[in-house]
């Protein structure tokens, strides 16, 4: 469906904000189903939710397989934060696999995994899900897989992300909110322009 790069805007919870990323030039938006989430959205809530011609992912934090394929919310990408082993992946969407950033952190570990790209996040303790903390984004630039570059991003800083770690996308929260759930539409905007023209260099 997406045949370029990816600007994501996650944590999605309402009509008002999908539409925003939408009209500011995202690909890809996110509903999180992690029920400890602050941004957390029930699957048929999010399945009212129109984004006609976007990527429709799915945060989601150790469920099996058939409950993910369960959520009917028109997804198209599992977004997988917890710790999923390959046989607990989905069959009937594709899987980001999403991985903390830390000190003993090597994108090698990731080396043949089936999953279409590594989401990499920033360091959040014994918390599953977005941190919206910043890591050294030049340890993408080992891995093998396509990369999706999270945690901490927003319009001041995601050029410089993208420049280190020369990511297949990039993907924004909590830096571009007014509170948990709800977006700036300026700050997500800037997020947008800058990411946008920054993966086009």
């Amino acid at each position: 469906m997406i045949t370029g790069v990816i600007l994501k805007i996650c944590g999605i919870t309402n009509q008002e904000d999908a539409w925003a990323a939408i009209d500011g030039g995202a690909n890809a938006i996110g509903f999180n189903f992690y029920p400890r989430s602050p941004r957390y959205i029930a699957p048929e809530v999010a399945a009212e939710i129109s984004s006609f011609g976007v990527l429709r992912v799915g945060v989601f934090v150790n469920e099996s397989p058939a409950h993910v394929e369960a959520a009917k919310a028109g997804l198209h990408v599992a977004q997988l934060h917890g710790d999923e082993r390959p046989s607990d992946y989905p069959a009937s969407v594709a899987v980001w696999k999403a991985a903390r950033v830390g000190a003993a952190f090597d994108a090698r570990n990731y080396r043949g995994i089936p999953a279409e790209a590594l989401l990499l996040d920033g360091p959040a303790g014994e918390l599953y899900g977005g941190s919206g903390e910043a890591f050294d984004w030049q340890v993408a630039a080992v891995s093998e897989l396509r990369i999706i570059l999270a945690g901490g991003l927003d319009g001041s800083n995601v050029a410089r992300a993208v420049a280190l770690a020369h990511p297949w996308g990039v993907d924004a929260c909590s830096r571009i909110e007014s509170a948990p759930g709800r977006k700036d539409h300026k700050k997500m905007n800037e997020f947008l322009q800058a990411a946008r023209a920054a993966l086009a260099a």
